[in-house]
């Protein structure tokens, strides 16, 4: 069974492959990726690197392992400002709607979680930078879904914030060893039963025995223009890692050929593997591709590596006192809803 720290770099790792697998194909369906490329089964681009995904996972990670468990919504506002708002944006390429609305506010002078009141609070921002939580409370579902909404107190709201705490509810179990069923079954106990996002991950999982394009068909919300809706999103990483029952090629794979926010699901269904399994599990030819952030979107986060901050987290979770892990057998997920029309270094 893999240790802590190489599950902890299996699921860091884990999303920057993922992320940099799927950034080609983001915004895409899957005819139009299979016109491009056939399948994608590898990088597609020249030079794969991560985008504001990994890069903000690295931002989240590195605030989670400054103040651990005591973390509240100030440290996060002041984090926002010191490593984002207050700098020059420099290139700021790939940013989601959220980020920017949530950096208007700050510009403004507005707090958490008033920060967070924008169209796009209901996008899956939160959940792209949630791995880290489950690393650090791994086997502690519901403490990885408490802190991760902390960090999301500044910029999302519903939703957004429920997209966040499955993932890292999901990560947290995975991490602690549980089998897919359990991941899944962690993530969908920290959310609410009737929220979308509850519904569209049932649907995803039910649906995952029976390929990507059925795990497609009963979460996509046909002919809608934004791709990164948390609820969608989140449930379409959950189900590419369902059909693939934890493999981590697959999983990844499964989620990049879905198309639609293709690098957040691959580096979600990511995260989720290579907890799972570890970082042994990932292809080295996909993971010698990884190296230092570039800092594309956040200058600050340049030259930070996701490995260094895996590490952080591991050593800033032994001074956290453990509580009971993740049990093995919980109840299987429920009955779905029809289908509706870098050495480490702290920034100071």
């Amino acid at each position: 069974m893999a240790a802590r720290r190489e599950r902890a770099r299996g699921a860091l790792l884990g999303l920057a492959v993922g992320d940099a697998l799927g950034a080609p194909a983001e915004n895409l369906k899957p005819s139009q990726i299979r016109a491009r490329w056939g399948r994608v089964t590898g990088y597609v681009a020249e030079h794969p690197a991560g985008t504001d995904d990994t890069e903000y996972a690295i931002f989240s990670g590195l605030l989670l392992a400054r103040h651990g468990s005591a973390l509240t919504p100030a440290h996060v506002e002041a984090a926002w400002h010191e490593w984002i708002a207050d700098r020059d944006e420099g290139p700021f390429r790939g940013a989601g709607f959220s980020e920017r609305g949530t950096l208007e506010n700050l510009r403004r002078g507005l707090a958490a979680p008033i920060s967070a009141q924008h169209r796009h609070a209901w996008s899956d921002g939160l959940a792209m930078r949630a791995a880290p939580y489950g690393v650090f409370a791994a086997g502690r579902p519901a403490e990885a879904a408490r802190l991760v909404a902390v960090d999301g107190s500044v910029s999302h709201d519903g939703e957004g914030i429920y997209g966040g705490q499955a993932v890292a509810a999901g990560v947290a179990a995975a991490m602690a060893g549980a089998p897919t069923v359990a991941v899944v079954a962690a993530a969908l106990a920290v959310v609410p039963d009737d929220s979308w996002t509850a519904r569209s991950l049932r649907r995803a999982v039910t649906a995952a025995h029976r390929g990507e394009r059925a795990v497609r068909r009963a979460v996509v919300v046909g002919g809608y223009p934004w791709t990164d809706l948390a609820p969608e999103a989140v449930a379409l990483a959950f189900g590419a890692y369902a059909a693939a029952d934890g493999d981590f090629a697959q999983a990844v794979l499964t989620a990049v050929n879905m198309g639609r926010d293709a690098d957040t699901t691959a580096a979600v269904a990511g995260a989720l593997a290579g907890a799972a399994r570890g970082i042994d599990a990932i292809p080295a030819e996909w993971a010698a591709a990884i190296g230092p952030a570039h800092g594309s979107c956040l200058p600050a986060m340049a030259g930070h590596h996701v490995l260094e901050v895996a590490d952080l987290l591991t050593t800033a979770a032994q001074r956290t006192p453990e509580a009971p892990k993740t049990p093995k057998t919980p109840a299987a997920p429920k009955t779905p809803d029809a289908p509706h029309a870098r050495s480490p270094r702290v920034p100071s």
